[in-house]
């Protein structure tokens, strides 16, 4: 389902893209070109007012990647609980979660993505 996004949104995400940190550079390596099992996911995604870091439409699987500015978000728990109440599940990780381990970063979201496509 494609939605209207405010012009501003799309350049504010192209922008991201263009200056990800470390982190989210290192997941999208794993991620792009349908690498963990097939799963097409998007990055830097315009999706209700928000920017989200990587989503897999098929799964409904939002997955972010953050830095200490993240703990303890209100905005964060506002976010989550607006996509969780959409059908999504949100998988967060602390950037030093993906640089040290993105193996088992990976596996958490083929394990999560697996999961949900089993529950269609």
């Amino acid at each position: 389902m494609r939605q209207a996004v405010p012009p501003q949104h799309r350049t504010f995400a192209r922008k991201m893209r263009a200056d990800s940190t470390k982190a989210e550079n290192v997941l999208w390596q794993a991620l792009r070109n349908k690498q963990i099992e097939g799963l097409k996911f998007k990055r830097q995604v315009p999706l209700d007012g928000y920017i989200l870091d990587f989503i897999c439409f098929e799964a409904r699987l939002i997955v972010e990647v953050d830095g200490g500015q993240h703990a303890e978000s209100a905005r964060d728990a506002e976010r989550d609980r607006h996509f969780e109440a959409a059908g999504f599940r949100v998988l967060r990780f602390w950037n030093d979660d993906v640089l040290k381990g993105i193996d088992g970063v990976c596996l958490t979201i083929l394990c999560e993505a697996q999961g949900r496509l089993g529950e269609g």
